[in-house]
């Protein structure tokens, strides 16, 4: 049968935020049909759809009616941590290619739930305590010791969470993470003070067995209105071969414990002044922050396309392990204060190629201090000779990087 008489696939994207653009325009390219679905009309990604469902992404019942009704091939929740678990609940009640058992899905998704998992299985994992309400985590305040962190459990960009380093601030931060919290719970934990810097990067299983595990630095904005949101990353990392090896042996340990198929991870790791290693997060999705998009320019290895041929039920292609083509860092721009965005001022002394520059924002337009992922006007793909650049150009980027507010 030719292809003209073939069914077109239906891949239905949860979400709608620009993250989606390279999932759908890699799922065009291999014929499919693009529905993106959430309960924002106006946000970015429907417009390069085929097709937009509105709908809450986190009803995962509301998301099986409408995949049913919309007879998709597949599903998936890409760059989006709200969608993941109605994916996998759809993947699941539909019979579609799944990235893993529901179960294990909800055990990844929800912070508290995961530690607990870790714990139980032998991992490192810091100490921890889960809540459901303000009163509740104050009253066992007599329990902590400080530094410590307070997050939701269901967030995602960093969202809700604050490091509190003294008693008198610990109610101010637990009411905020409840502010972001979607089921209203918290988590409450041990502050991990990491050497070098953490690792926020995805990683790839096919069948379960990991065929592409990367690992990079993840740098912080100290003078950011939220210093724990992610404002750079540079690959490789800062972490030494035989850690490396010991996180990719844990991480293989992990997903075969739950059962995990074949999926694009976001994987949260760092190496703590303890000298322990701690895989911090991972979670079935590609990150955001155009992780998958970096990767595919430093190894050339394309974890998009595989995930969303495989998400419809054809065979994902080859995929496997390559090396980092020279020393690579995104920025993500954004501002310090609130404002009229003015203009971005890149000076020539920048030791590096600028392969790509995404602005997401115009002159005139109104921009946010950086709190949240959210808040990013867009990001800076650059390409170093050396270490040693690149760790003077990120650590000093106000010599050489400014975005104009007024």
């Amino acid at each position: 049968m030719t292809n003209q008489f073939m069914k077109q696939k239906k891949l239905m994207l949860l979400g709608g935020l620009r993250y989606l653009l390279p999932v759908i325009d890699a799922a065009h390219k291999q014929g499919y049909h693009v529905i993106t679905a959430d309960y924002l009309p106006d946000n970015i990604a429907h417009k390069y759809s085929d097709e937009y469902c509105n709908v809450s992404i986190v009803d995962k019942e509301a998301v099986l009616r409408e995949a049913r009704r919309l007879r998709i091939d597949g599903i998936m929740s890409f760059a989006c941590d709200p969608g993941v678990v109605s994916a996998s609940y759809v993947q699941n009640q539909m019979g579609l290619p799944s990235f893993g058992p529901f179960k294990s899905v909800e055990i990844l998704q929800n912070k508290d739930r995961f530690r607990d998992y870790l714990e139980a299985h032998g991992f490192n994992v810091p100490w921890h305590h889960g809540f459901n309400s303000v009163e509740e985590a104050l009253t066992q305040k007599d329990r902590f010791s400080y530094p410590l962190i307070v997050k939701p459990t269901d967030s995602a960009g960093s969202k809700g969470c604050t490091r509190v380093d003294k008693e008198g601030d610990l109610k101010p931060a637990v009411e905020y993470a409840f502010k972001y919290s979607i089921g209203g719970h918290i988590i409450i934990e041990e502050f991990l003070e990491k050497r070098g810097c953490s690792s926020d990067t995805d990683s790839y299983s096919e069948d379960g067995i990991l065929k592409f595990v990367s690992f990079n630095a993840q740098r912080f904005d100290v003078r950011a209105a939220n210093p724990y949101t992610p404002a750079a990353y540079s690959w490789p990392s800062t972490f030494t071969k035989d850690e490396e090896d010991y996180l990719a042996s844990e991480i293989q340990r992990l997903i075969t414990l739950l059962g995990m198929k074949t999926c694009v991870f976001n994987i949260e790791t760092r190496i703590a002044t303890n000298g322990k290693p701690y895989i911090m997060e991972l979670t079935p999705r590609g990150g955001g922050n155009r992780l998958c998009e970096m990767l595919r320019h430093a190894t050339g290895v394309d974890l998009i396309t595989a995930v969303t041929r495989f998400a419809v039920g054809d065979a994902p292609g080859r995929i496997e392990q390559r090396p980092y083509d020279g020393h690579w860092a995104e920025v993500i721009l954004h501002a310090e204060s609130d404002g009229v965005f003015s203009g971005l001022s890149i000076d020539s002394s920048l030791p590096a190629e600028i392969i790509e520059r995404d602005l997401w924002v115009k002159e005139g337009d109104r921009i946010h201090r950086f709190e949240a992922a959210n808040d990013a006007i867009g990001t800076l793909v650059l390409r170093f000779d050396n270490t040693q650049d690149l760790e003077r150009a990120i650590t000093n980027q106000s010599e050489w990087l400014k975005v104009i507010v007024r």
